[in-house]
């Protein structure tokens, strides 16, 4: 039977604390590139050559990883276990594109089925879109799909739209321009409508209880839209699909062209195979780019089932973290993709780890006394070199570094200057920042000299295509998900949004508040 136990309480942990960072210097050789990497599916390769962990090290977290039994409870994660205990539900995102870890069938619902399902709908939907044989109310096709969600519902369709819109059009398989309004601000909404034909434009609504302030509150303002901006005879309903659980109340409702269904065991942070991200890339793309995608996540997601920690690039990759976080005490971590196309992908991480691993109080509501979840950031390069890469190379504080990289391009463009092409001086920068870091630089000048040491990893791939991101996507969410594990938390549920809402409430229904509450809320002007 599998034990859930604090990380403090595993001997391979205690025998962890005692090793210290490797010489970077001296163990970044092109022979530990060549042997320190493992295929992480979607035609993507993880390398761990500039990671300060030696081999020691990585053996020790071999040990822990079997202690803790963390490939054992991903299996029972996606075989239908309840992993989520604070609010005793199973966790199936897994499901959504395959099934790791065989059938979960309850109440006689098989869920891989179901989810399954749903995606097919979305790609029927989408191919009567594309067709034209579905149009809104004026007659006129469809030609954008504006999503409305927030959290989960916008990050990860979000920064997965952007990762192949330049890809799509390279390939011709743009079929709808796509937008995405998430902030309750209503210059948001005012940006995002501002040049809309409101008889061309679907909105996505994305919300699964059917009851997310934010996301209603823009809902309203898209109808208003509609209304306002569309010529008389434009019915709403006829332009608004809603992604939602079965038991909301937007499920079957009369005021919306569709429904389409997730459930309660999908996490928003999680949800992007799901049909929160399925309808608007099915719409925006089409179908088949969206089981390109979902492939490559199920090939990440069977890497993860690896035994050998050194086939595993999502457990090594989560247990190389522990390593800095727990015992070298570095709190930061900084993603760091050499592609512009994954210009909000470092957001949607920070969602993903620091919303499922924050927190102080283990699976069964006990609090550790070991550091959890790290801060994420992160931009792409080469931008970021040229905001706070400053910090990173000579701050008094070691970040570890997460690189992200492709050896081509997208799409069409690129031209040699200056003796080399865009593309070949973006991976030289980033091919130079990975030794820069680990190596560093010796000089007479205190603020010339680069002290090195800053540990890295790469992930890379020949060109980030629906497949790739798949990939990517499956190994940093297998990667958070080992991380709780090892950390004995549960990484499912998200109480620390909850209590601000609670507030927020309290401020608009306008009776008595807390003194301090109502002196802000009439500074802010809500009262």
């Amino acid at each position: 039977m599998v034990q859930f136990r604090n990380l403090d309480e595993s001997p391979a942990f205690r025998a962890l604390l005692g090793q210290g960072p490797s010489d970077l210097r001296a163990a970044l050789t092109a022979e530990a590139f060549e042997t320190r990497r493992a295929d992480a599916g979607g035609g993507l390769t993880f390398s761990w050559a500039a990671s300060d962990a030696g081999d020691e090290t990585v053996s020790l977290l071999g040990a822990l990883a079997a202690e803790q039994e963390l490939v054992e409870k991903y299996r029972l994660l996606a075989s239908g276990h309840r992993m989520n205990t604070g609010e005793d539900r199973m966790v199936l995102h897994h499901l959504t594109r395959g099934e790791p870890a065989g059938k979960v069938v309850r109440d006689g619902r098989d869920f891989r089925a179901f989810y399954e399902g749903e995606r097919l709908r979305a790609a029927d939907f989408a191919r009567r879109i594309h067709s034209g044989s579905l149009t809104g109310s004026t007659g006129k096709r469809f030609r954008t799909a504006v999503q409305i969600g927030i959290g989960g519902s916008d990050l990860g369709p979000r920064a997965l739209f952007l990762a192949l819109e330049t890809w799509a059009r390279a390939k011709g398989r743009t079929r709808m321009a796509a937008r995405f309004l998430s902030n309750v601000d209503p210059d948001d909404a005012n940006g995002v409508f501002f040049d809309l034909d409101p008889e061309t434009t679907l909105f996505i609504l994305v919300s699964k209880s059917g009851t997310t302030q934010e996301t209603l509150a823009n809902e309203t303002l898209a109808r208003d839209f509609l209304r306002r901006r569309g010529p008389a005879g434009l019915d709403p309903s006829r332009h608004i699909v809603a992604v939602t659980s079965e038991t909301s109340p937007l499920a079957r409702n009369p005021g919306y062209l569709e429904s389409f269904y997730i459930d309660d065991f999908i996490g928003g942070r999680y949800s992007s195979t799901s049909a929160v991200g399925g309808v608007v890339l099915s719409l925006a793309f089409g179908p088949e780019t969206f089981e390109e995608l979902l492939r490559g996540a199920r090939e990440a997601d069977e890497r993860a089932l690896t035994p050998d920690l050194l086939r595993n690039p999502a457990l090594l990759d989560a247990l190389l973290g522990i390593f800095e976080r727990n015992v070298l005490g570095r709190p930061c971590v900084a993603v760091l993709p050499y592609s512009q196309a994954l210009s909000r992908f470092p957001a949607h991480l920070q969602q993903l780890d620091m919303e499922s691993n924050g927190k102080q109080v283990n699976r069964d509501g006990h609090p550790v006394v070991y550091s959890t979840g790290p801060v994420v950031f992160g931009e792409p390069g080469t931008n970021g070199q040229h905001s706070f890469y400053q910090l990173l190379h000579q701050g008094t504080d070691i970040v570890p570094l997460e690189f992200i990289g492709f050896a081509e391009n997208q799409g069409d463009g690129d031209l040699e200057v200056e003796g080399s092409t865009s593309r070949a001086k973006l991976n030289a920068n980033l091919a130079a920042q990975v030794v820069a870091f680990a190596k560093g630089q010796d000089s007479g000048n205190p603020n010339k000299r680069f002290p090195g040491g800053r540990p890295s990893t790469l992930l890379y791939g020949r060109t980030l295509d629906p497949r790739a991101l798949g990939a990517l996507l499956a190994h940093f969410e297998n990667k958070v998900m080992f991380q709780g594990f090892a950390w004995n938390l549960n990484s499912f549920d998200q109480e620390g949004v909850q209590l601000g809402k609670v507030l927020t409430k309290q401020v608009l229904a306008g009776g008595p508040l807390d003194g301090a509450l109502e002196a802000l809320s009439r500074a802010l002007g809500v009262r």
